[in-house]
C-alpha cells in the first residue's frame, strides 16, 4: 500500500502546486485539471532534482518545502515552454 499512498501523494502535491503556478502565469485558462497535475508532478521533480544539485535537501512528502519545491520547479517548466511557444 506505501506506493498507492506515494502516488497519492505526488497526484495532490502535483495538482495544487500545478494548479497554483498556472494561475500565478496566466495559463490557468488552457490548462485542465490533466495538465496542472502534470506540470506540478513534472515541476516537483525538476524542483527536487535542482535542490539535490544545490544540497537543500530532499522533497519527501506531503509538507511546505516539498510544495515549494514543486511550485519552484513548476515555473521553471512552464517558463521554459513558454520560451519554445513564443518561437513557434
Amino acid at each position: 500500500m506505501p506506493a498507492v499512498n506515494n502516488m497519492v501523494v505526488w497526484l495532490i502535491l502535483g495538482g495544487l502546486s500545478g494548479w497554483i503556478v498556472s494561475k500565478l502565469t496566466g495559463n490557468n485558462a488552457r490548462m485542465g485539471i490533466g495538465l496542472n497535475i502534470l506540470v506540478g508532478v513534472l515541476g516537483a521533480y525538476i524542483g527536487g532534482w535542482l535542490a539535490g544539485i544545490f544540497g537543500l535537501g530532499p522533497a519527501t512528502g506531503l509538507n511546505p518545502w516539498s510544495f515549494i519545491i514543486s511550485i519552484v520547479g513548476a515555473v521553471i517548466l512552464l517558463s521554459i515552454v513558454s520560451m519554445f511557444r513564443k518561437k513557434s
